[in-house]
């Protein structure tokens, strides 16, 4: 096989991807989150002290500060992978480290399942008071059932945020697209949402956000599709609703998931103080239930498994068909 160039410790990017994303998703599996030092919430403190700088009412300054952002970390990645290239176990090891920094499916899973735990025990104040870590809802405008409906939502929109996207952009760009992917998710997580400081600084970080994730969010669909309990109430659901959702991407996430789930999402929600009245997605289906947490969760781990598959086994394809050609 074919060095890559650069030297001739260097292998097929592919492999050297399949291997690297898998020993990092299954670190996040085996690890989660680290409870401090986290790289990802060092990017945020380096966000917000340049926000401190340029902030200005205006677009232009919120998509000069996108660009200094979400360009330092894909050149940030870009130099670490050109400074290991030489290496296979190197390279592999970085792509390793870099997957496990910026996927969070077992930290998702963990908080959706504390929130379940504490709706089981008839504990709502404590359900509450964890919903911020998982989602911006208000949770004190939220009783038993919109809370569990709140964290289904939640975790499919974050399968493919946190989980599919990521790997998406691994596959595509290497150590570089993963660092750059989640740069863009976590600016549009801080800067992005429709309030009166951001609705004009943040509109750069949202609309990128919206572009790199629509690869993710259908990969994510697709799976959910797939490896849901009915394949054919995810397609209706997301053929019939997808659409009428305000995000384009959480739109077909959430509806393949009420679908494959059964169960009815979307509706009146409160963000902010503000209060929203969303299509329902799937209104075929039933209200959620406390148990349906772990329903989501569980195929919330299959969509990222298989979309390790599909990102890893696309990504030999893509080089064996480049060598073909040479």
């Amino acid at each position: 096989m074919p060095a890559e160039p650069g030297g001739p410790g260097s292998s097929c990017p592919g492999i050297t991807f399949a291997y690297g994303a898998a020993a990092g998703l299954a670190g996040d599996l085996l690890l989660g989150d680290p409870r401090r030092g986290h790289p990802v919430a060092a990017f945020g403190r380096a966000a917000a002290a340049v926000e401190r700088i340029l902030w200005r009412d205006h677009r232009g300054w919120g998509a000069l500060h996108t660009a200094v952002c979400a360009g330092g970390a894909v050149a940030a990645g870009a130099l670490a992978a050109a400074s290991v290239r030489r290496s296979r176990t190197a390279t592999i090891a970085l792509t390793a480290a870099t997957t496990w920094a910026v996927v969070g499916g077992t930290s998702l899973g963990r908080e959706a399942r504390a929130i379940g735990g504490a709706l089981t025990a008839g504990d709502i104040e404590l359900a509450r008071e964890r919903l911020p870590h998982l989602c911006g809802r208000d949770p004190q405008a939220l009783d038993g059932p919109g809370i569990a409906r709140a964290v289904v939502e939640s975790v499919a929109e974050n399968t493919s945020d946190a989980v599919v996207g990521a790997l998406v952009w691994g596959a595509l760009g290497g150590v570089p697209g993963l660092a750059g992917f989640r740069a863009v998710n976590t600016l549009d997580a801080m800067v992005g949402h429709r309030s009166a400081r951001y609705r004009r600084y943040g509109w750069a970080s949202a609309r990128l956000d919206d572009v790199v994730g629509r690869p993710g969010s259908r990969l994510t669909a697709v799976l959910a599709t797939v490896a849901g309990g009915d394949p054919r109430g995810a397609v209706r659901a997301w053929r019939a609703d997808a659409a009428k959702h305000p995000s384009p991407n959480a739109g077909p996430v959430e509806a393949s998931f009420a679908g494959s789930l059964g169960v009815r999402l979307g509706g009146t929600l409160s963000y902010g103080g503000r209060v929203e009245h969303r299509p329902v997605l799937n209104g075929e289906g039933r209200a959620v239930e406390v148990a349906d947490i772990e329903r989501a969760v569980r195929l919330s781990r299959r969509v990222g498994v298989l979309a390790l598959t599909v990102c890893a086994g696309a990504r030999l394809a893509a080089g064996t068909m480049r060598r073909r050609r040479t």
